[in-house]
């Protein structure tokens, strides 16, 4: 078996809640070394939070280190000097002012990636508001486009701009500039706004845009607008989703339930799409949520069951995958998604304790036990 990925990167992580926690473990899950650096008094306030700070912080390390204090300032830049990454998520400029921004880390790191996750990104006029993933996807424009057709805006159950504004394209980003770094040998500033990424990747309603207006609510192209790119009840109250976008799944759904006849509303108007909509609405009502399993199952139609969250975590497919694990304390905990070869995914160390690591990693650094002694004395750490 061959190291992780991402064995000898070592992370600092001064993030707290979505989206900078999730970039992190991602490092973490491919072999990085995380270490996270939190307030001597506070720490990570997520540690209230429960499951979800077990969640989204195994595999790290953690250092309790107050950057108020100068003793703190020094240990976080004798540690940066030996970093590849560091990511951040205050409001731009306070890293600056606490004297441990990019420029200061670069100055005794020339190779370090400093990556800064904010909602509204370095400039620009919001750069200083205060926000949350609702507000990030209410001003793009994804809260308005997401709702039933004639019904209000929803609120999403994924959290889209922390996890692929923030989480995945911080991610994306900070591994680019690692590659880069070991090609030039230099290092880079990455910013990051999850508003501005979350933006940049609603291209289907883009499309809608440039031919001449935002798409009804629910209306969409992939949101509701095509019969056979939708979602039905069933006669139990469950639902199915019918997802035929390509011709040659369209007829061999309509030849599994013996409706030949709506092949060719494919190529229809909007007037007979919309009648065809109302007669799908009354087939699928006719049967349960089992029994139309039972019957397009083996269609191969992409036509699924809608499944509830814990039915999923349940699903053969998943736990095939090895999707769905337990973290050792009788927690259900998600492993690592993406499949390497010659790597096997684990949970080689669960969420720290406040500051858990503390010694071992100032000891890393060539501190004497009477040096890391007097910063305990003082609070430092």
């Amino acid at each position: 078996m061959r190291p992780p990925p991402l064995a000898g990167i070592r992370v600092l992580d001064l993030t707290r809640l979505l989206p900078g926690p999730m970039c992190s473990l991602h490092l973490a899950d491919m072999g990085a070394d995380v270490i996270k650096v939190e307030d001597p008094k506070r720490g990570d306030y997520a540690r209230s939070m429960g499951s979800y700070y077990h969640a989204v912080n195994r595999n790290k390390r953690s250092l309790k280190l107050d950057l108020k204090q100068a003793s703190g300032r020094d240990v976080f830049l004798r540690l940066a000097a030996t970093c590849d990454v560091i990511m951040e998520g205050f409001r731009p400029g306070t890293v600056d002012r606490l004297g441990v921004g990019y420029c200061e880390v670069r100055k005794r790191n020339p190779r370090i990636v400093y990556c800064s996750i904010t909602g509204y990104g370095q400039d620009g006029p919001y750069r200083s508001v205060a926000g949350h993933d609702l507000n990030y996807c209410s001003y793009t424009g994804v809260i308005d486009q997401t709702g039933p057709r004639h019904g209000p805006p929803s609120i999403p159950n994924i959290q889209y701009a922390d996890l692929l504004g923030g989480s995945l394209s911080a991610a994306m980003a900070i591994l680019a500039a690692v590659v880069d770094v070991q090609r030039a040998g230099q290092g880079r500033y990455v910013d990051v706004a999850m508003a501005d990424c979350v933006l940049a990747h609603a291209v289907i309603p883009l499309m809608a845009h440039q031919q001449g207006g935002d798409a009804p609510r629910g209306g969409d192209l992939l949101s509701g607008g095509l019969p056979w790119y939708a979602v039905y009840a069933t006669a139990d109250g469950r639902h199915v989703a019918l997802a035929a976008l390509e011709k040659k799944f369209w007829r061999r759904f309509c030849n599994a339930i013996g409706r030949a006849d709506w092949v060719d509303v494919f190529e229809a108007d909007n007037t007979a799409r919309e009648q065809l909509r109302g007669e799908l609405v009354g087939l699928f009502s006719a049967r349960t949520q089992a029994r139309w399993v039972d019957r397009l199952g083996e269609a191969d139609c992409c036509f699924s069951p809608v499944l509830t969250f814990t039915e999923a975590l349940q699903h053969p497919q998943f736990q095939a995958r090895r999707v769905v694990g337990d973290d050792g304390r009788r927690a259900t905990h998600f492993a690592f998604p993406v499949k390497f070869s010659d790597f096997e995914f684990s949970m080689h160390r669960p969420a720290p304790e406040h500051g858990q690591h503390s010694r071992p990693i100032l000891s890393e650094l060539g501190y004497s036990e009477a040096e890391i002694t007097e910063l305990e004395r003082h609070n430092t750490i």
